[in-house]
């Protein structure tokens, strides 16, 4: 018995201080489209608004690691929609805050994506980053305040976009202009009245 319980102690002291560390006590999200940014607080306990939230975008596997891993392999192909932003501040000791960045893409088709950039400092490690996949963290947003729908895109950016303000077309109708006036002015030359002796 005394032999197990000191082995149940060795284990614990060979995990990692990250397999001990606690989640973010705040979540801010900004993006286009929002009247103000969502914040995001409280404490980590199960069904609570923070602990819901960190499941649904990975947070834990993406600042962590986790084994088996839930995230994919590489980013997903197709127009992901408008990205958005969280800036989450964890907690650390000694009145130290550590600040992870992760993109968030609420609208991607057919779930939500978050992104963590690996390397981001979180306690005594780097985070390993990386793509996840919620099914659910669309609606969890929405709950918070998020918009339903996609923002627009504004008429100049819808243009542009259409290829009306694009290099190619500007310089065609630059050349086609000067085209124009060179012509009208060679055949006002050509058929200017002419002038006959007195």
């Amino acid at each position: 018995m005394k032999r197990m319980v000191l082995l149940l102690a060795l284990a614990g002291l060979a995990l990692p201080s990250a397999a001990l560390a606690k989640g973010p006590s705040e979540a801010v999200i900004t993006g286009p489209g929002l009247d103000k940014q969502i914040v995001i607080t409280g404490a980590e306990e199960t069904g609570s608004p923070m602990m819901t939230f960190i499941d649904e975008t990975g947070f834990f596997p993406a600042a962590f690691g986790q084994q088996p891993s839930p995230m994919l392999p590489a980013k997903p192909k197709g127009n992901l929609g408008p990205r958005f932003k969280i800036d989450y501040k964890v907690p650390g000791g000694d009145g130290e805050n550590f600040r992870l960045v992760q993109d968030l893409y609420p609208y991607a088709k057919p779930n939500a994506l978050t992104y963590m950039k690996p390397g981001q400092d979180i306690f005594d490690m780097k985070a390993p980053g990386g793509w996840y996949a919620s099914a659910y963290l669309k609606q969890v947003l929405v709950d918070h305040g998020l918009p339903k729908a996609a923002p627009a895109a504004t008429a100049p950016a819808a243009a542009k976009s259409a290829g009306f303000f694009s290099t190619g077309r500007i310089g065609a109708a630059l050349a086609a202009a000067l085209l124009l006036g060179a012509g009208l002015t060679w055949f006002a030359i050509r058929h200017r009245p002419r002038q006959h002796p007195a």
